[in-house]
């Protein structure tokens, strides 16, 4: 399997590789010798719907470096999280479906993070932290600066917990438990950052 890096930015993806990825159709392909990342941002900021950039390098490493070092830096992290009944945790922020997350805190580390994180925006205790699902990568503007978020991304497990709480304070609206085959109702109201996430639900 080729290895890559997927930088998301709003509606779109940018996925540095050495080689064809699979299962990849829609796509656009950058030249590498004159691509520039802040260009390609200026070209894609107006995009409204999602779409797929492809830089095929052997140097992609190389170039996924150059582009988080021109950049603030911000660790995050976050919980795919299921419950007895084998259903997930969806939070509804800022007019669309997400997961829960949240920004690693001074002297923690992104396992604690992520439990404080999600057990803070839904009004739950984790019973479970386990493996980590991946890192992701998230490209926005934040007072006129450069961001690029970074989150670990943790499963974990949620035993009868009789209610949902949102953290209405951090823009989060719902809270609910949804089946992995009842979640059209997420992917048509989401980023393509938890869409690809959700992926490894079903």
């Amino acid at each position: 399997m080729a290895q890559i890096y997927k930088i998301y930015i709003n509606e779109v993806i940018l996925i540095l590789t050495e080689s064809l990825p699979p299962k990849i159709e829609d796509y656009q392909e950058l030249k590498v010798s004159d691509f520039d990342f802040f260009s390609f941002y200026k070209l894609i900021s107006n995009h409204q719907s999602p779409k797929t950039f492809l830089l095929l390098t052997k140097d992609f490493k190389s170039v996924f470096n150059h582009i988080k070092r021109s950049m603030i830096l911000i660790k995050a992290a976050g919980g795919i999280v299921s419950n007895e009944a084998n259903k997930y945790l969806f939070i509804f922020r800022n007019g669309k479906w997400d997961l829960p997350k949240g920004k690693i805190e001074k002297g923690e580390n992104s396992r604690v993070a992520a439990v404080r994180e999600v057990q803070e925006e839904c009004g739950i205790r984790i019973d479970s932290c386990r493996d980590k699902v991946c890192n992701t990568y998230h490209i926005y503007e934040m007072n006129g600066a450069m961001v690029i978020k970074k989150t670990a991304w943790y499963w974990m497990r949620a035993i009868k917990q009789k209610k949902l709480v949102p953290q209405l304070e951090e823009g989060i609206t719902d809270a609910r438990w949804l089946s992995a085959g009842n979640l059209m109702l997420v992917r048509q109201n989401t980023y393509p950052l938890i869409r690809d996430l959700i992926n490894v639900i079903g």
